[in-house]
């Protein structure tokens, strides 16, 4: 017993040492400004299904192409959103992290210490254990914030106010259906209370689960995006439903 008990010690010690180690790395890698990139004023959620493993970001913004700045997902692992004055890095950066086996709060609070720019910066992070943790700079333009929850996070900048997060938060709480729906109803959700208070232009909705992605040769179960309408929000579900009609989960006849 002392010997497996040993084992098990010495495995913590040394993953425990690998998450310093890439903390350190990942300094010099995070310490770069974007002072000339555009502020992605943005909502998304970050969030996990638990039964099914499914783990994704959803997200609404008024940039063009939202989906390719923000998400970041790798199914088994966690899920990043990287907002406001994005930091593309805080999305591998974060999931290698959380791949060797740091929780969602180390991976901000390395963030916080190797990123001059972070009080511009909005991120929410997930590990797919369903713990959560996000964080907004005290220089996100109004309104801006966060909530955590039970295998989810919401977060968003130049919001018309708390209650689009509040509004995001109790839809994903109180909508049943798969993690897709759960996630369009946060996002309509927020919308219908006011959202970014610039707009609307793009949404993105990823989605990835191990060996649910086209034909079972990877990971990516649902990458859709909508990169400029008028109302993204309800073109991402439009193409949502068609995606879902085509490619149904796997563990279903029909979602």
């Amino acid at each position: 017993m002392s010997d497996i008990t040993g084992d098990a010690h010495t495995k913590q010690l040394l993953l425990s040492r690998a998450v310093a180690m890439l903390s350190l790395l990942i300094i010099p890698i995070l310490a770069t400004a974007f002072a000339s990139e555009p502020t992605v004023a943005t909502f998304s959620i970050v969030a996990l299904d638990p039964e099914t493993g499914e783990i994704g970001v959803a997200v609404q913004s008024k940039i063009v192409a939202v989906g390719a700045i923000v998400p970041y997902v790798k199914a088994g692992v966690g899920a990043v959103a990287t907002q406001s004055l994005a930091n593309p890095r805080f999305g591998p950066v974060g999931l290698a992290m959380l791949e060797r086996g740091a929780t969602p709060q180390k991976c901000v609070d390395q963030f916080r210490q190797g990123d001059p720019g972070i009080e511009r910066r909005q991120v929410g992070i997930l590990s797919a254990q369903g713990v959560a943790a996000t964080f907004t700079g005290l220089g996100c333009l109004d309104w801006a914030g966060g909530k955590t929850g039970e295998n989810y996070c919401v977060q968003g900048n130049i919001l018309t106010g708390q209650a689009v997060i509040d509004a995001m938060a109790k839809a994903f709480e109180e909508t049943e259906g798969t993690l897709a729906e759960r996630m369009l109803a946060s996002l309509e959700a927020g919308q219908t209370v006011g959202g970014d208070k610039r707009g609307r232009q793009s949404a993105a909705l990823i989605i990835e689960r191990k060996g649910w992605g086209y034909a079972g040769g990877n990971d990516r179960f649902r990458d859709l995006r909508v990169d400029e309408h008028e109302t993204p929000i309800a073109e991402l579900r439009r193409v949502y439903l068609a995606h879902r009609q085509l490619f149904p989960r796997p563990d279903e006849t029909q979602e």
